[in-house]
């Protein structure tokens, strides 16, 4: 199975714990990446929840930059929110002191509204966003919700890479026609080449003062600098062994990666080998593919 390195998955839960009704919200995105980078955005005091869950993630992705965020929210229980009396009135006096010192100095401050006063850290006995549980019970069950969401994320990264296979195997189908092509026009252009070798001879010839042991060896070099026979040869190759890798499926992006190098590389010894309008014009449109492949190759685990 081959599996794409972007995908994207969200989920939501929630538990009630202690009277205190908690929800999560979990989201995971990953997008292309050379290596493996995985950054986690937790809560504050949910630290311990890093080390398992890069483990998990370490598990089913083996390369991209993957995030993991969580949000929680602490939900307080049915009913009106309890004042704590010590907490306030320690408040009050505190504030009595602030303006009597500030009014001997001259200074006139404002008074404090009543919801700015429940308002204040500590005013409150109990209230929306205090958890009064214990937050390793809560981390046991993030860690076994978080299961459904990696699996989501997989199906996304699975699909998506489906369809990337598919479209791989259509340009590797379109790279063979094209070295078909090229192969069965060898004849043409050797029979040009000929006629050029022949013209160039007779000009030879005619000179004065002509080694005829260094023009046999000349244009041997030339005959042997012109044949596209191994690079052809090797495109097949190129193709059977990218063919192969996305048979085997799972992380096969890096050597796909490293094979549209020598796909290229073949490529473009065919167009300065070419010396023949149709083979290079042939030469360019594997240039063309293979671009789109390695495009498309960039996008696999």
């Amino acid at each position: 199975m081959l599996n794409s390195m972007t995908g994207f998955a969200s989920q939501r839960g929630e538990a009630l714990l202690d009277q205190t009704r908690t929800l999560w919200d979990w989201e995971l995105r990953a997008v292309n990446g050379r290596g493996l980078d995985l950054r986690l955005r937790l809560p504050e005091g949910f630290g311990f929840l890093e080390k398992p869950l890069r483990g998990k993630l370490v598990a089913r992705v083996a390369r991209g930059n993957v995030t993991l965020s969580l949000r929680l929210r602490h939900m307080r229980p049915e009913g009106a929110a309890q004042v704590d009396q010590a907490a306030l009135q320690d408040l009050l006096s505190s504030l009595a002191q602030l303006h009597a010192q500030a009014a001997d100095a001259g200074v006139a401050l404002s008074q404090p509204t009543t919801l700015e006063l429940l308002n204040a850290r500590g005013a409150q006995a109990t209230g929306h966003d205090v958890a009064t549980f214990d937050t390793a019970e809560l981390g046991k069950l993030l860690l076994a919700d978080i299961e459904t969401l990696l699996a989501r994320f997989a199906d996304t990264r699975a699909q998506e890479g489906a369809a990337l296979g598919a479209i791989l195997s259509d340009q590797l189908d379109q790279i063979a026609a094209l070295v078909a092509q090229a192969r069965e026009g060898l004849p043409d252009r050797d029979r040009a080449m000929q006629v050029q070798f022949r013209s160039i001879l007779a000009r030879f010839t005619e000179a004065d003062q002509i080694d005829p042991g260094r023009l046999e060896q000349e244009l041997a070099m030339q005959a042997v600098k012109a044949d596209i026979a191994e690079e052809l040869d090797r495109l097949d190759a190129h193709c059977a062994s990218a063919r192969a890798h996305l048979a085997q499926g799972g992380p096969v992006g890096r050597k796909l990666e490293f094979l549209t190098q020598e796909f290229n590389r073949e490529a473009n010894t065919l167009c300065a080998k070419a010396q023949h309008m149709e083979l290079t014009r042939l030469g360019l449109a594997l240039k063309s593919v293979i671009d789109q492949l390695r495009e498309q190759v960039q996008n696999l685990e």
